[in-house]
């Protein structure tokens, strides 16, 4: 295989756009996302609520319900085929077969009347036609695989029985039963504590270095981001507004939303006393604004920013933002963006 062949995305996300029809009126979620990851890879979207992350992926998974949701454009390419359109690849359902998701709270995404073992053994079944029996004791050797011990009694107890990380366990044991391509991670380790989470992201890099499945990881945690992650796609108001390598974008970040998520960080240095917040609010998605969407929020916003939404302008090899900042012949206002665009 060549080496263009070994870096070829897995999934490749172009110009996505999701909206929802509600009583208010036409919720803009996702406007133009563009996203993709190779296998082997991680990338995460990072973002604070509400900015679009889990609606991009669900759409993807045909997990939106539609309506009041509608895809209006855009296509997500699975080894070269659009599932957009798409759900069914050569006589295969690609969700929950070639594309395996985590959910963000096992305790609600599972069958709380179903044991355990019957849940991961059903998705077996489904695509792969494995017979009850076979579909069990592979349901086992899953368990044993995400690390949950005595996994031949644990398989025949029902959700309330596990605790928090056990049941996100028996949730990446039910993802990856069919060897996907691509896991989506969507906030794997929210509500778990420290200790456990560690563990959980742990077990993901064991299984992504056995498996060789590129993994997308939703989060708004940029520890877990620094953790896991090989690129990064900082999200915004429905659009992805940088992104790059991590190191790139954590030390160097390009865009004024990132350099703002950076400083709202804990910091152990004594030059810095308590956090600074990003002041404001997201814009309206309603009537989403006709420039920049952090335009309001910005510190170092232009003239150009209210009227022209910015295109995806090239920071260095790899790394872009959605920032006018990095036009040729933008003034230079910020010292961490101006080292950034100048090198």
């Amino acid at each position: 295989m060549t080496a263009d062949a070994k870096a070829a995305p897995v999934l490749d996300v172009r110009d996505l756009h999701v909206e929802f029809t509600t009583h208010g009126g036409v919720v803009k979620a996702v406007r133009g996302a563009s996203f993709s990851v190779a296998a082997g890879k991680t990338l995460a979207i990072v973002g604070e609520s509400g900015c679009g992350k889990s609606v991009s992926v669900q759409s993807i998974m045909g997990l939106i319900p539609m309506p009041p949701g509608r895809i209006t454009g855009g296509a997500a390419l699975l080894h070269g085929t659009d599932i957009v359109r798409r759900k069914i690849v050569d006589g295969d359902d690609v969700r929950g077969n070639r594309i395996g998701m985590i959910f963000q709270d096992p305790m609600s995404s599972l069958n709380p009347t179903m044991k355990i073992g019957d849940q991961i053994a059903e998705t077996l079944e489904v695509h792969r036609g494995y017979s009850r029996a076979k579909a069990r004791a592979r349901a086992v050797e899953l368990l044993t695989q995400v690390q949950i011990p005595e996994a031949e009694e644990r398989s025949q107890q029902y959700p309330f029985a596990f605790s928090g990380g056990m049941l996100q366990r028996a949730m990446i044991a039910m993802a990856i039963a069919c060897e996907p391509s691509v896991l989506i991670a969507d906030e794997p380790t929210t509500a778990l504590d420290v200790t456990i989470q560690a563990q959980i992201l742990d077990l993901l890099a064991e299984l992504q270095r056995k498996n060789g499945m590129a993994i997308v990881l939703i989060t708004h945690d940029l520890a877990v981001v620094a953790r896991m992650a090989d690129e990064v796609a900082v999200m915004y108001a429905g659009e992805i507004v940088e992104r790059g390598a991590v190191e790139d974008v954590f030390d160097q970040p390009a865009h004024p939303y990132t350099l703002g998520l950076r400083g709202a960080l804990p910091s152990r240095s004594t030059e810095r006393a308590g956090l600074n917040p990003i002041e404001g609010a997201p814009p309206d998605l309603f009537a989403p604004p006709t420039g920049c969407g952090y335009f309001a929020r910005c510190a170092h916003a232009m003239r150009v920013c209210e009227q022209h939404h910015p295109q995806q302008l090239p920071v260095a090899a790899g790394h872009a933002a959605r920032c006018w900042l990095h036009a040729p012949d933008a003034p230079r206002t910020h010292p961490a963006i101006q080292h950034r665009v100048r090198r």
